[in-house]
């Protein structure tokens, strides 16, 4: 059967959650989100350090534990010994709190492959379903993530349409059976709906069985300028670019367009800069010629060490209200990021566009919880 066209069974059940959705008693469908989603992904990788007992739950309504991997082999859902504990420890530090947690599986690190194997066949993706609501219940979780970056052409697009048309078949069927809430199920997905950059294989997203299969999408609004490109700097999660569509407000509006409800579409904040290293130090706005990265790993910092060089160095900090973003430098060092001010505008930004909310990359990287504290009243209730 050609991968690009969705399966029978699939195509029936996206055709029964559509029509729920658009249900003429006109009641709002359940997955909509109606309160703001102001959520963030706790890295397993930071514990000892910053174990999950860190987090502040009252600046969160969701937390998500990145990440988990399915076997490659049986495409189960796995959770390694060394990352039960923290899960474990995740779990039960934030089960008592008004906060909901997820686990997020995948990760810009994961194989892709596995990804591209589990979800072509319905034997795999029912396996792969069915051991993720396992974990998820037995760790007493409230959902489950998916981070699959990226499929890499229209069949796998099609394939991670049937995918989660199922999943939330199945998330559907558990509830009914064991009489438990439903477990929520969302996706961190590329910023916009299509890939479109020179270079790409062109494909999109599966909309429709996005807008009626989950309750909401991560789009992540950052990476777009980084070590891959060391001839100029860049801001990474610029909302705006007057140049090109690789923008944060390209991205969301294009998730709207392709038929995904505002309410369903959240948008990524990054806390961590991208740096670069500038060919001459007299020239320091965006886009100045570069000769590679600068401080931190592989031109990476986060957003707390960033606020530490910065006052170390005395470097210059610039917001620029025309991308909305910021950047420093000090001698030949520069770095692209964003501060509370940033932050601010692209929530304003969210809230105007009619958006569900807002994610950060990552728990952990922030100064004094002074962002996500900044975020939660900006947003509102």
């Amino acid at each position: 059967m050609d991968r690009r066209r969705i399966t029978c069974t699939s195509m029936l059940l996206l055709t029964i959650l559509l029509f729920l959705s658009t249900s003429i008693s006109a009641r709002p469908h359940t997955s909509i989100p109606q309160t703001p989603i102001k959520a963030g992904y706790y890295p397993s990788w930071l514990y000892p350090s910053f174990p999950p007992s860190s987090i502040n739950p009252s600046l969160f309504t969701h937390v998500l534990f990145a990440f988990a991997e399915p076997d490659p082999s049986t495409f189960q859902l796995t959770i390694s010994s060394s990352d039960a504990a923290i899960l474990a420890n995740f779990s039960s530090s934030l089960r008592a709190k008004p906060v909901k947690t997820l686990l997020s599986i995948g990760g810009g690190g994961a194989n892709t492959t596995v990804f591209e194997k589990l979800a072509s066949a319905p034997s795999s993706r029912a396996v792969f379903i069915q051991s993720t609501i396992s974990v998820a219940r037995r760790y007493e979780l409230d959902g489950v993530d998916l981070d699959w970056e990226f499929p890499a052409n229209p069949g796998q697009m099609s394939d991670l349409g049937d995918l989660f048309v199922e999943w939330r078949a199945a998330v559907e069927e558990e509830a009914a059976a064991t009489g438990r809430p439903r477990l929520l199920l969302t996706a961190a997905v590329y910023f916009a709906q299509r890939f479109f950059l020179p270079g790409d294989v062109p494909r999109a997203y599966p909309a429709a069985a996005i807008a009626a299969s989950l309750d909401w999408v991560n789009a992540m609004c950052f990476d777009f300028h980084g070590s891959w490109d060391t001839s100029a700097t860049g801001e990474h999660a610029a909302l705006y670019d007057s140049a090109s569509n690789v923008s944060g407000s390209y991205g969301l509006k294009s998730w709207v367009a392709a038929g995904v409800p505002a309410k369903k579409v959240v948008i990524g904040l990054p806390l961590y800069g991208r740096t670069w290293r500038l060919k001459n130090p007299a020239e320091h706005g965006i886009g100045a010629a570069a000769v590679g990265v600068g401080s931190g790993e592989d031109g990476v910092m986060r957003y707390d060490d960033v606020v530490d060089y910065n006052k170390e160095k005395n470097a210059h900090v610039v917001f620029d209200k025309m991308v909305v973003g910021v950047y420093s430098y000090a001698g030949d060092n520069w770095i692209g990021y964003d501060d509370l001010r940033s932050v601010r505008k692209k929530i304003e930004y969210a809230k105007g566009l009619g958006l569900g909310g807002y994610f950060f990359w990552a728990i952990g990287y922030n100064k004094d919880w002074s962002i996500s504290k900044g975020a939660w009243k900006a947003w509102g209730h």
